[in-house]
């Protein structure tokens, strides 16, 4: 058993580099979502964004934020996923944001400055097991868009993220199927 384990490592491993491109497997077998957990998603989603959107264009809180399109797919459409939990979305999004506004104040902005901001974001959510991937964008839009204040972080990107989450705690747990989330820390 253990030399069979070993010889198919083995194997792996050998693998030419472009042959890794074929993926292990010709098709993915992927579970089909009831009927009811659509349900629940959609309708958190729907909410999420709402109100989202109610304070970014009739309250004026803050600007209008895409990222948060990503967000909402991973919180409502797969609430039990590492980069769903609190930690990951909250984390995520503020580390990668302050990230983005500081290359733009130290570095200006330009083509180099928008690939290191995403780059320290990937790495220092790694380092910090906060990793999102909607805010790879926050990084990108913290140069391009933030104007280079840091108040940018706290609203539009920490005050939506706080509201997606907590339609995500009120939402996904009025699912009898739910659990969220799965962690906080």
């Amino acid at each position: 058993m253990i030399e069979a384990k070993a010889s198919q490592q083995t194997q792996e491993a050998k693998v030419s580099y472009f042959g890794k491109w074929a993926g292990k497997t010709f098709k993915a077998e992927l579970p089909a979502p009831s009927v009811t957990s659509v349900f629940w998603s959609f309708l958190a989603g729907f909410l999420g964004i709402l109100a989202v959107a109610y304070l970014a264009e009739e309250a004026g809180i803050f600007s209008l934020f895409a990222p948060f399109g990503a967000s909402a797919v991973l919180l409502y459409g797969a609430p039990t996923a590492p980069f769903s939990q609190p930690r990951n979305l909250l984390g995520g999004h503020i580390i990668s944001a302050i990230i983005g506004v500081t290359v733009l104040n130290v570095l200006g902005n330009g083509y180099a400055s928008i690939a290191l901001a995403v780059a320290l974001a990937i790495a220092i959510m790694l380092l910090t097991k906060t990793v999102h991937p909607p805010a790879g964008a926050t990084a990108l839009l913290g140069v391009v868009a933030s104007g280079g204040g840091y108040a940018w972080v706290l609203a539009p990107v920490g005050l939506g993220a706080v509201v997606l989450l907590l339609v995500a705690l009120i939402v996904n747990n009025m699912s009898p199927e739910r659990i969220y989330p799965s962690y906080w820390l």
